[in-house]
């Protein structure tokens, strides 16, 4: 599926708090629930396999299960079962989607008509940075990283390629689901960047105290 004509008008909708799915990235999700049970269920007897990630809004005037516009598709490219019926199954980005409306029906998850039409550029080739300057990068990341007592495979990073570092970034480090939103919809890599480089600074910062954490 490589043009937006081939993609499915109803996909199942999978709202997940702080779960931030890109193109191009994969996604590890535990499925245990019985309403996304049925989900992966058929899921796997369609032809695209795929699943909207969708942040639920977290803003104090949302109403109860309302979801922010934008989401995620991403095709079931593993699975696995565990001995008590539960599923570990990962999730490969295609492409993002603007929400049109929810599909009522019987099934016992969410469904939803999406719009697959500004985001064209996902299905391409991955996307550059002309202006990534990944030594400054890094030494940034390794601030934040021991601020918030986090590990990696520092050798990995610096091997990386600039949209599986930027994109894997996003997805991993522990950003108010807030901020996870404004880097999905962020229109290009080198946005999506200057907003992670912004999200880490404040996070330096101490989110907004006056001391900038050591």
């Amino acid at each position: 599926m490589k043009k937006i004509a081939d993609l499915p008008d109803v996909i199942p909708i999978f709202p997940l708090s702080g779960a931030l799915m890109l193109p191009r990235a994969r996604l590890p999700l535990h499925i245990f629930e019985p309403r996304y049970l049925a989900m992966l269920d058929d899921v796997l007897k369609t032809e695209h396999r795929l699943i909207g990630m969708v942040q639920p809004c977290e803003v104090p005037e949302a109403c109860e299960g309302r979801l922010h516009a934008i989401g995620c598709a991403g095709r079931l490219t593993a699975f696995s079962e565990t001995e008590d019926g539960r599923y570990m199954i990962t999730l490969t980005g295609l492409a993002r989607f603007r929400l049109r409306r929810e599909v009522a029906g019987f099934t016992p998850y969410r469904r939803s008509e999406v719009d697959w039409s500004c985001f064209g550029r996902d299905l391409g080739p991955s996307e550059t940075d002309p202006g990534f300057c990944r030594d400054a990068f890094l030494d940034l990341l390794g601030r934040y990283f021991e601020a918030m007592d986090l590990a990696t495979d520092w050798g990995s990073l610096h091997d990386a390629d600039e949209e599986l570092l930027i994109n894997s970034l996003s997805m991993l480090c522990p950003f108010d689901p807030e901020d996870k939103q404004a880097l999905l919809e962020a229109p290009s890599l080198p946005t999506r960047r200057e907003t992670l480089v912004t999200l880490i600074e404040f996070a330096l910062r101490g989110g907004g105290n006056e001391e900038m954490m050591q």
